[in-house]
């Protein structure tokens, strides 16, 4: 076999609708290129990466920082807390944080994410050196003049910039993705959002019915964020945000994990939040974990031509070699220290 060629036997989750199969997954220079139905299998799991569609990396710098009070006051730009925080770290603090938060993230199964990114195109640089030489894909979706510099534009709520026009038909013109902030607070940002016809937006916490639709008929994803909704006091219980109105309504939902100063990049821990409180199905909560990764370009599920991007569970090396249902299992008890082996082309 080629230098290059490696073979992982399992009970794979594959497709999008992660149907478990025992299988053989011969993967070339980074590709899958054969998915091979093996009865003997090992009763190993092996599950798609982890693509964590919204995440603020440089509040790392900040983490857990005592502070308390509102949204306005704690992350709106340009003087909420994170933001004089985020101007007086120097270079090196923020790569160090932002690269431990990457760290973290690979060792939970996590692949890649959609940084919204501070700092102009000096932030930009910042994350790049960040996850330089990593087996990461950090998409940045610039902000404060750094919108050119990255792979996107991160814009926040419609009502907090100005010259708005100007910086989507930048964006437009230079073929780079836009994500807007919409529906955190309230529902006033959204239709302004969607006015520029976004490739997603993150929050759509208070998000009408009528503007739900439109995202599913328009056919823009929306990132959900809900412990850090929880934590900042826009969400207190399971109507905001309307996970299930979403489903319903047939909109693509990703799963993102917002500011780190708040709560850690784990998506292990996210999903078990939405399945606690949102009582939404565990596949469709595990889909949303992986399906972000379509922003990047490289979607993570593991079919036969994808990249391969995906981890291992042994469950006879811990208490899940009871679980009666994988996709369950991974949603409400996975943690990084279940994860025997990863493999990470992004």
């Amino acid at each position: 076999m080629h230098p290059s060629s490696q073979i992982l036997s399992g009970y794979a989750l594959t497709g999008e609708d992660l149907t478990l199969l025992p299988v053989d997954i011969v993967i070339e220079n980074g590709m899958i290129i054969a998915i091979e139905d093996n009865s003997r299998a090992p009763r190993v799991w092996i599950c798609p990466a982890l693509f964590n569609a919204h995440t603020h990396l440089g509040d790392t710098i900040a983490m857990d920082c005592g502070a308390t009070g509102d949204l306005a006051a704690l992350v709106t730009p340009p003087d909420g807390l994170k933001h004089r925080l985020l101007r007086e770290a120097s270079h090196s603090d923020l790569v160090s944080g932002m690269r431990g938060s990457i760290q973290a993230m690979i060792s939970s199964g996590i692949a890649g994410c959609a940084d919204f990114r501070e700092g102009g195109p000096a932030g930009v640089a910042a994350l790049r050196d960040a996850s330089k030489g990593l087996p990461f894909r950090a998409l940045i979706f610039g902000r404060e003049g750094g919108e050119m510099a990255a792979d996107g534009v991160g814009i926040s709520s419609a009502r907090d910039v100005t010259d708005l026009e100007r910086t989507v038909a930048a964006a437009r013109r230079s073929g780079t993705m836009i994500g807007f902030h919409a529906g955190e607070r309230d529902s006033e940002d959204v239709d302004a959002a969607l006015s520029f016809d976004p490739d997603f937006i993150v929050h759509a916490t208070h998000a009408t019915r009528e503007q739900i639709r439109a995202c599913a008929d328009r056919q823009i994803p929306v990132v959900v964020c809900p412990r850090s909704n929880w934590i900042l006091g826009v969400a207190s219980s399971a109507r905001h945000p309307p996970l299930n109105l979403m489903e319903e309504l047939g909109c693509t939902v990703y799963i993102g994990t917002d500011n780190v100063m708040f709560v850690p990049p784990d998506l292990f821990g996210e999903m078990a939040f939405v399945s606690t409180v949102y009582k939404s199905d565990p596949a469709t909560i595990l889909r949303s974990a992986i399906g972000g990764s379509a922003l990047s370009g490289t979607s993570y599920f593991i079919r036969t031509g994808a990249r391969a991007n995906l981890f291992v569970i042994d469950p006879e090396k811990n208490s899940l070699k009871f679980s009666r249902d994988p996709v369950t299992s991974m949603v409400k008890r996975a943690s990084s220290h279940v994860i025997s082996n990863k493999v990470f082309n992004s």
